[in-house]
């Protein structure tokens, strides 16, 4: 670092005089990366910009670095899907990215040490990211949220994070998760608030919820897939709210200054206005393009990897076979013996 010293300083100056704000943080981080790679150093994983690629992909979508962002994520499907927002106030998808590795099955997180992936609305703030992950960077989903909490469910640590390895979480690559971090610090940084994370079993649509209707879930289902639905009809994430023990969605209450009570009776409430999304009305080219990123999907059950896809299976996207083995065993354990904390670690309880 120390050899660049002085260029930083002069870079700095040209910078802030020249360039707006987005614009003058994006090519800051870019200039930190050149001169660090020039003195031999490495830029910390949760410092890296977004890259090269990534950026043009934003320009091409009409997106910026620093609008807000909404994630969903598919169970079933193994998929993670990042929305940007654009200046009509509607998100348009940005890409879908593989889920390495969930663990348990289709269904909501109900205790510590039941090794369930959850399924519901989370919000995640800037507190909740997680650089110094030992899965390499995480951030928080927020389990358990008022719902969870309300039908007495417990966990923590559940995260989105890096390595491939799962105990309750959604494990990406590293070179992906790198990717959906600096997305996430990056919209901090523009002010957002708060990403909201939908987790769905899979995608909600009436055919596949029909598939599941003698599922013990199939009620709790229904529920999110009134936020799916609302997402598809708008293009814009549905308020959240809690009470009387389940999701209330786009909903405003009447005279509730002293807040709702999440196990409680529903006050008295009115629906939101909802602002359609005008679908191919000034849709751009680059909107039809749905991008999905190739990569590697795996699932473990009891420790064991029982199904894999990558990208050089055939009908990638479907789970086939393993025909390979994982490890010096052929299993794979998340069960951790050392005394460090867990929310370092990245693991879920």
């Amino acid at each position: 670092m120390q050899c660049a010293k002085g260029h930083f300083k002069r870079m700095y100056q040209i910078l802030s005089n020249r360039m707006s704000w987005q614009l003058y943080r994006v090519s800051l981080i870019a200039v930190i990366t050149a001169f660090l790679s020039a003195c031999g150093g490495e830029i910390p994983p949760h410092m890296r910009p977004i890259s090269n690629g990534a950026m043009h992909l934003l320009g091409e979508k009409g997106m910026s670095a620093q609008s807000p962002i909404f994630i969903r994520v598919f169970k079933r499907e193994s998929e993670l899907e990042v929305w940007k927002e654009r200046e009509d106030g509607h998100f348009y998808h940005f890409k879908t990215y593989p889920i390495c590795n969930w663990s348990g099955k289709l269904g909501p997180k109900m205790r510590v040490g039941d090794k369930q992936s959850p399924e519901g609305f989370y919000q995640v703030t800037k507190r909740q990211l997680n650089p110094k992950s030992k899965f390499h960077l995480s951030f928080n989903l927020g389990f358990p949220n008022a719902y969870d909490r309300a039908h007495r469910r417990s966990g923590k640590y559940l995260m989105v994070h890096g390595n491939c390895r799962s105990a309750g979480c959604y494990a990406m690559t590293d070179a992906l998760v790198e990717e959906i971090y600096a997305l996430a610090r990056e919209s901090f940084a523009g002010g957002q608030q708060a990403i909201q994370v939908h987790a769905y079993p899979f995608r909600m649509t009436a055919g596949n919820l029909r598939k599941h209707r003698g599922n013990k879930w199939y009620p709790f289902w229904r529920g999110l897939k009134e936020g799916y639905d609302h997402f598809e009809k708008t293009r814009q994430p549905a308020n959240v709210a809690v009470c009387n023990k389940r999701y209330m969605l786009n909903v405003k209450f009447i005279n509730s200054g002293l807040g709702v009570d999440p196990k409680g009776p529903c006050p008295a409430y009115e629906k939101m206005p909802q602002k359609y999304w005008a679908g191919t009305t000034g849709t751009m080219v680059s909107d039809v393009r749905m991008i999905k990123v190739r990569g590697t999907k795996r699932r473990f059950k009891n420790g064991k990897l029982i199904a894999y896809s990558s990208p050089d299976a055939v009908g990638y996207g479907l789970f086939k076979t393993p025909t390979f083995s994982f490890g010096s065993s052929g299993s794979f354990s998340s069960d951790r013996s050392d005394e460090f904390s867990k929310s370092s670690l990245g693991l879920a309880e």
